[in-house]
C-alpha cells in the first residue's frame, strides 16, 4: 500500500513541475511556446493526474500584459463585432437592471455552477484592472475592467481531470443566427488578467461593450475577448460540435491570437 508520505510528495513533485513549466513559459513570452503547450502530450498528461487541477498555481508566473494609470483610459470604449442581442429576454434583462441572468458552468464539471450578476459580484474576489484592448483590424483602446478572476470561477465548478479547454457560449449573433463564442485552454483560462468582468471604467458595462458580463483577455487580440457571456462549458478538446475553438477560428483566424 502507498504510504500518505510517498502520495505527499507525489503531489508536491507535481506542484513543484508545474509551477517551473509555468514559470519557463513566462520566461518565453510567446505565443509558439504557448501554443506547444495546448499541442504536448506530457503537458496534458500532467493536467489528467488525479489530483484537482490547481488553477492558481497553474496560472502562476505566466507573462502579463501591461496594465495603465487612469490618465490613460480612453474617453470612449469603442465598439466592435456584433451589436449586442436584441432578444425579448435579453432587452427584458436589460430593463430590469438585469435580474433573470444566469452564468452557467457546465460540463467537465464535478460541480456544475450558475452565479447571477450580485453572485459574481460577492462571492469572488475582484480584480480591477487597465489593461489595452487590441483589435485584429489594427486599433487598439484602453479601459479599467473590475470582475471576477477567470480561474477562480472554473476551479469553483471543480474541473474534471479530463478537462482542458472552456467554451465561452455568447448570446449576440452575426445576424444570421450564428452565435458568438471563444475558446481558451485551461492554461490560457487561468491566468490572473483572464476576467468575467462586469464593469467597465467604474461603471456596469454597456451593452455596446458586453452587458452585462464578457471575458477580457489582455494578452490575446480582441476576438478572444468574448461579450455577452452566458455560458462556460468545460470540455475535453475542440472539433466536431465544438468546431474550431470560435467563430472566427470557424473562419481561418488564428486560434491563439496572442499578443
Amino acid at each position: 500500500m502507498t504510504s500518505r508520505r510517498t502520495r505527499h510528495g507525489a503531489t508536491l513533485h507535481r506542484a513543484r513541475f508545474l509551477a517551473l513549466l509555468a514559470s519557463s513559459t513566462a520566461l518565453a513570452g510567446c505565443a509558439r511556446i504557448a501554443t506547444s503547450l495546448t499541442e504536448n502530450d506530457r503537458f496534458h498528461r500532467i493536467l489528467d493526474s488525479p489530483e484537482r487541477l490547481d488553477l492558481t498555481l497553474l496560472g502562476s508566473g505566466q507573462p502579463l500584459a501591461r496594465e495603465y494609470s487612469e490618465r490613460a483610459i480612453s474617453p470612449d470604449f469603442r465598439h466592435n463585432g456584433f451589436d449586442p442581442p436584441a432578444d425579448a429576454m435579453y432587452l427584458e434583462w436589460m430593463r430590469n437592471g438585469w435580474r433573470g441572468y444566469r452564468l452557467f458552468v457546465t460540463g467537465l464539471v464535478a460541480q456544475p455552477r450558475s452565479y447571477n450578476l450580485d453572485d459574481l459580484r460577492t462571492r469572488f474576489k475582484p480584480r480591477a484592472q487597465i489593461t489595452r484592448h487590441d483589435c485584429v483590424e489594427g486599433w487598439s483602446v484602453i479601459g479599467k475592467w473590475r470582475g471576477a478572476q477567470l480561474r477562480d470561477v472554473i476551479a469553483q465548478a471543480q474541473p474534471l481531470a479530463q478537462a482542458r479547454y472552456a467554451i465561452f457560449r455568447c448570446m449576440d449573433d452575426d445576424g444570421s443566427g450564428a452565435k458568438y463564442y471563444e475558446s481558451l485552454d485551461l492554461h490560457q483560462a487561468s491566468h490572473p488578467q483572464a476576467l468575467l468582468a462586469y464593469e467597465l471604467n467604474d461603471q456596469p458595462i454597456p451593452p455596446k461593450n458586453g452587458a452585462p458580463v464578457r471575458l477580457t483577455v489582455p494578452t490575446q487580440l480582441g476576438y478572444k475577448s468574448a461579450k455577452h457571456v452566458q455560458r462556460i462549458e468545460v470540455v475535453a478538446g475542440l472539433g466536431g460540435a465544438y468546431g474550431r475553438g470560435g467563430y472566427w477560428e470557424d473562419r481561418d483566424y488564428e486560434w491563439f491570437a496572442g499578443i
